[in-house]
């Protein structure tokens, strides 16, 4: 089915994309996952390009469009390139929302210029070894000083937690946390008692640096507060709509890509004197893949168009991140399968689709938590 959601300077940067892919990416990524990060260089390539930043203002160095197709556009060629690890999605829809929509003026003139030109990576640290989805248990926290914050914790899972020059913390501000006590402190690279652990050993997406965050007494500047005291539970309920939409993005482009080369290696691929293609069972699988990918295309693109006009909630958010990594998941085994002994060799692009996908469902809220949220919203 043709796709209606995209106007004609969408695909034009959609070339734009391809070709800084196949240029700056591309020819540097083999060696990216075995350094386990991504180059500094690339990151100044993508905001020289203007990747970076879409929905920022232009006074500070964006693109000033609020226009999701931009992002879905940068997800969907850089799912297809198997190019997880320069981590472009998260900067502009994860993170850019918080800096654009909470920043007080200065904080904006400080930080969103590098944000825009690749010169400030960020990253977002809520997770902790004790606490994953479930904000009350988070145990970070930050001492009111007078002047600063203290902040003393850890976080883990970190995504650009080795690269990240500013790092938005998620801590509590009072003694009990929870959803009235949680607040969201910028700390800065240099700042003292701020230290990186392990750049953590992943089954995939190994160009991607995740890292383990310490915080001893790291004194945290009041300016560097972001959004309001105690509001962070709500800021982060806001935003998380589209950091949902965007891993679904991903998803369904990810399970689209690697059935297309399925498609093709099993009409090469011979097996008792005849191509894969030729016997029913192969032909039924790619069928029943097909229909699914296509059924969750449509889906995926009203949702990406009702984000762009700011009409998405967080149920049907939910609703396409759970299925569309789910489908993701279950295309990329089958795929393998497909393939056979190959499907399980490294240099077949099969194999790091299995292995770098199979986060989508961990991260940004499981499955589980996407149903409870939907589950709550339809029972009452």
């Amino acid at each position: 089915m043709k796709r209606k959601i995209f106007a004609p300077e969408h695909e034009e940067f959609r070339a734009t994309v391809r070709s800084f892919l196949a240029k700056e990416v591309l020819p540097h990524y083999e060696q990216w996952e075995k350094d386990g990060i991504v180059s500094r260089d690339a990151w100044r390539a993508a905001g020289k390009q203007g990747l970076l930043g879409f929905a920022v203002p232009e006074e500070y160095g964006g693109g000033g469009t609020s226009d999701f197709r931009y992002s879905a556009v940068l997800a969907e060629e850089f799912t297809r390139a198997g190019a997880p690890g320069l981590a472009l999605g998260l900067h502009n829809d994860i993170i850019g929302p918080y800096l654009t929509g909470l920043a007080t003026e200065e904080q904006k003139r400080r930080w969103l210029p590098g944000f825009c030109d690749g010169s400030l990576i960020t990253a977002i640290a809520m997770t902790e070894p004790g606490a994953g989805s479930d904000l009350q248990g988070i145990r970070t926290h930050a001492e009111d000083r007078g002047d600063h914050w203290l902040l003393n914790g850890s976080k883990t899972f970190i995504s650009s937690g080795i690269l990240a020059d500013l790092v938005i913390v998620v801590a509590k501000t009072t003694p009990e946390g929870g959803a009235h006590g949680l607040s969201l402190l910028v700390v800065e690279r240099g700042m003292d008692g701020f230290e990186r652990g392990r750049n953590l050993d992943k089954i995939g997406q190994k160009a991607q640096d995740t890292a383990e965050l310490f915080f001893h007494d790291v004194r945290v500047p009041k300016e560097n507060l972001l959004g309001d005291l105690n509001g962070a539970f709500v800021h982060l309920m806001t935003n998380l709509a589209q950091e949902r939409l965007s891993i679904a993005v991903s998803g369904i482009a990810a399970a689209e890509h690697v059935l297309e080369l399925t498609t093709e290696y099993v009409k090469e691929r011979e097996a008792f004197g005849r191509p894969l293609a030729g016997l029913q069972h192969i032909r039924f699988e790619i069928a029943e893949m097909a229909t699914e990918c296509a059924v969750t295309r449509t889906f995926l693109d009203r949702c990406i168009e009702d984000h762009a006009r700011g009409e998405l909630d967080a149920v049907h958010a939910s609703m396409a991140k759970w299925w569309a990594t789910e489908l993701q998941k279950r295309v990329a085994d089958r795929c393998l399968q497909l393939h056979g002994g190959y499907g399980y060799m490294a240099e077949y692009p099969v194999a790091r689709a299995f292995t770098d996908g199979r986060i989508q469902t961990i991260y940004g809220g499981t499955t589980e938590i996407m149903k409870e949220i939907i589950g709550r919203a339809v029972l009452g």
